[in-house]
């Protein structure tokens, strides 16, 4: 069955950014047409990096209130950092289920905190971890790189994963927005998005770029490509 697609959204990763001019740095993505900023939390535990944490969430929330703040946590601890992050500032959170014990009580608690919730499915996660939590998910992140680092490759296997992600919500009647985060360029935007994305999250793509609006609006064109077809 043909895919239909929710709008495209372009979310830079703010992993790639330079730390000691962050708020400037977030400001000049936005300013360049970054749809959303996403946030990566790690802490050296669940992925063997440290970044950042809910200080710096609150802190961007201030300085930007009107940014969509995207914050995926690659943490041990989710269901009780989770709600706090929200507390922060987030609009979404997004963790990872194997570093959950209670996954839907998680998204409960996101939910009844005013944030949206997100499930992060790694490389060797296999969708199954879906079945019982996807008609409460305001999204699914599909990492096409193993978590923990910026500037990896895109696994290839990512796409027919995402192929079959559509079947499955297809055959469960859910309706949610896919997020692909990891080794994202323009040069396969087009095929990310064929295969069910609506929010490309790419950090080195961007951030590594002299000229983000130049770096962000290839990646759209070369995505939005295939809704023109």
């Amino acid at each position: 069955m043909p895919i239909t697609r929710r709008p495209l959204r372009i979310a830079p990763s703010i992993l790639a950014s330079d730390f000691a001019r962050l708020g400037e740095e977030c400001r000049a993505v936005l300013d360049a047409g970054a749809d959303w900023l996403h946030v990566d939390v790690m802490d050296g535990h669940y992925v063997p990096n440290i970044t950042i944490g809910l200080p710096v969430v609150k802190s961007l929330r201030a300085a930007l209130p009107d940014a969509f703040l995207d914050v995926h946590i690659m943490i041990d601890n989710p269901d009780v950092m989770g709600p706090r992050f929200v507390d922060a500032g987030a609009d979404l959170v997004c963790f990872h289920p194997e570093a959950s014990r209670h996954p839907h009580s998680t998204i409960q608690r996101i939910h009844d905190l005013g944030g949206k919730a997100g499930i992060a499915i790694n490389p060797g996660t296999p969708l199954s971890c879906l079945d019982y939590l996807a008609d409460d998910l305001d999204l699914i992140l599909i990492m096409s790189v193993n978590p923990g680092f910026g500037g990896q490759s895109f696994i290839g296997n990512t796409l027919p994963k995402l192929h079959d992600l559509q079947d499955k919500l297809t055959a469960m009647d859910v309706d949610i927005d896919v997020q692909v985060d990891g080794g994202v360029r323009a040069e396969n935007a087009a095929a990310i998005r064929r295969a069910g994305a609506d929010i490309l999250v790419a950090g080195s793509a961007i951030f590594k770029q002299q000229d983000y609006a130049e770096a962000i609006a290839a990646i759209r064109h070369q995505a939005s490509l295939v809704d023109t077809v």
